[in-house]
């Protein structure tokens, strides 16, 4: 099955029935594949042909799900990009992905104009909400109602969607995911959850690949989405008031705020049962106190862009462990494997290893990278982990040095890299440390070069003016040497203590 049969298979089961509402509009799913055709037929009109990559930077809004659909009806590939990205950061992967074409709104079109001015070879700029001009094609205008759709020639083990995770080498990486990966796990997690048919909340970007699985989900169970642009607490209470909503996913920080917000008791929330969580660990305390508040259960679970992502979670008819991460989706299996590639007892710590058809085949042009993670068909997660005896998961430990942002992954090694290029820079070290509304926060440990008095607030601007703000520091702590072991190698646990000791002073 391709991504294509989603709708077509919802319209066939469910008939027409408003599928999104977005502000004060709702559009139907037949609403929905008229724009998606009209889409593709645009994308062929621009010579737009199978394996063709383009790209889709902005926020939540309906013309990201229509842009999707007509994407993979064209036969070309989705490349999803957070909107929050820098300029030089989108380039990159333009540049990398070689897109023939990238959709945007008026909210990224001047970062995506900056990102394009460098290019030997220019993609066409589309943007939903903007007139067109000569630098940019209107959304709306692209679309082709007279031409007839082509037949989509793909097949379920092509290439549907590339998803950019940042790399620990500074670059990100461009995870494959075929039309079965992203099919099946949105299959096997409605089967999981045992979802019923409703109203949900798309709060998640549908550029990450959680938001777009949760979005996928609603095809195959014929539910509506109520898509948010960004995440307000008051608001997300409004929707599930208004729409009776049952369920829906988060991220911790999400969460977090949903808790803390003294609004919730202005609203009727009962109709909530629960709450699906991942992309960043859950503090207990958050699962149990979400618990107490909405009378709603949390179910939290674990994923990665390489296996589509979802993994494990739990459901309604097993038991909550908190601390846990579930159990595996159907047709997903697990293994807790030693450094010699050997499965070790439950209870023991190792290496998270993941197999099925959700498993990436790789990365993009990067068979280095693909080899170091996918051996004898499974996927070596760097997690370190272990089961119960009841077949529980639990993640010990998370891939050396990542530090996890409000659900978003953010790699140490590119904000050092940066931060040792500053000429009052002798050398930095980054690391995450707990945050009650984040889940981390970002903490650079820096060395001033001898004669610089450089000052925090100007390293920072200097990191955001180079990379996306959710990636940059919350703050600078100077220090006249930084901590080593014997062989020279910088102790970031001792870093990570020293920095939780200062930055809760």
């Amino acid at each position: 099955m391709k991504l294509k049969d989603l709708l077509e298979n919802n319209i066939s089961h469910y008939g027409e029935y408003p599928f999104i509402y977005y502000k004060d509009q709702q559009y139907t799913n037949i609403k929905t594949r008229l724009y998606a055709d009209q889409i593709a037929n645009g994308l062929h009109k621009l010579g737009v042909g199978k394996g063709d990559r383009i790209v889709v930077c902005m926020p939540n809004n309906p013309e990201v799900i229509y842009s999707y659909q007509g994407i993979t009806r064209s036969g070309a590939v989705i490349v999803p990009i957070m909107f929050t990205l820098h300029p030089k950061e989108i380039q990159y992967i333009i540049k990398n992905c070689e897109a023939k074409v990238v959709i945007a709104s008026s909210y990224t079109a001047e970062n995506m104009r900056k990102a394009i001015e460098g290019l030997e070879v220019k993609p066409i700029l589309v943007v939903a909400d903007l007139p067109g001009s000569d630098e940019m094609i209107n959304l709306y205008d692209l679309m082709s109602p007279d031409l007839a759709v082509t037949e989509d020639n793909s097949n379920e083990d092509d290439v549907a969607v590339i998803l950019y995770t940042s790399g620990t080498t500074g670059n990100p990486k461009g995870v494959l995911l075929t039309h079965k990966n992203l099919f099946t796990n949105a299959v096997n997690s409605a089967a999981h959850n045992e979802t019923e048919r409703g109203v949900t909340i798309g709060v998640l970007p549908l550029a990450h690949v959680y938001g777009l699985t949760i979005s996928n989900t609603c095809y195959i169970t014929g539910s509506s989405v109520v898509v948010f642009t960004r995440f307000d607490p008051e608001e997300i209470f409004k929707a599930i008031e208004t729409f009776k909503v049952k369920a829906f996913s988060a991220v911790p920080a999400m969460i977090h705020a949903m808790v803390g917000s003294p609004k919730a008791d202005q609203y009727d929330t009962s109709s909530l049962e629960w709450i699906g969580s991942g992309s960043a660990p859950l503090p207990i305390a958050l699962l149990n106190g979400f618990n107490k508040k909405f009378s709603a259960k949390v179910f939290e679970g674990y994923g990665l862009s390489e296996a589509a992502p979802i993994v494990t979670a739990h459901n309604k008819k097993i038991k909550i462990k908190p601390g846990s991460v579930g159990i595996p989706l159907p047709g997903v299996s697990i293994k807790i494997v030693d450094d010699q590639g050997s499965e070790v007892p439950p209870g023991e710590v190792g290496e998270l290893i993941v197999s099925g058809d959700n498993v990436t085949p790789g990365y993009y042009q990067n068979s280095e990278e693909t080899n170091k993670v996918i051996k004898g068909g499974w996927l070596f997660t760097g997690d370190m982990a272990k089961v119960d005896n009841e077949g529980y998961l639990y993640i010990v430990d998370r891939k050396k040095d990542l530090v996890i942002r409000g659900g978003f992954n953010v790699y140490p090694r590119d904000i050092e890299e940066l931060l040792n290029a500053h000429e009052s820079v002798s050398e930095a070290a980054v690391v995450g440390v707990p945050d009650e509304a984040m889940g981390e926060e970002i903490i650079a440990c820096v060395v001033k070069k001898a004669g610089y008095n450089v000052m925090e607030e100007e390293l920072i601007h200097y990191c955001q003016d180079h990379l996306a703000k959710n990636k940059t520091p919350k703050r600078i702590v100077f220090m006249e040497t930084l901590p080593r072991n014997g062989v020279g190698k910088i102790l970031k646990t001792r870093l990570r203590e020293t920095a939780a000791t200062i930055i809760t002073i």
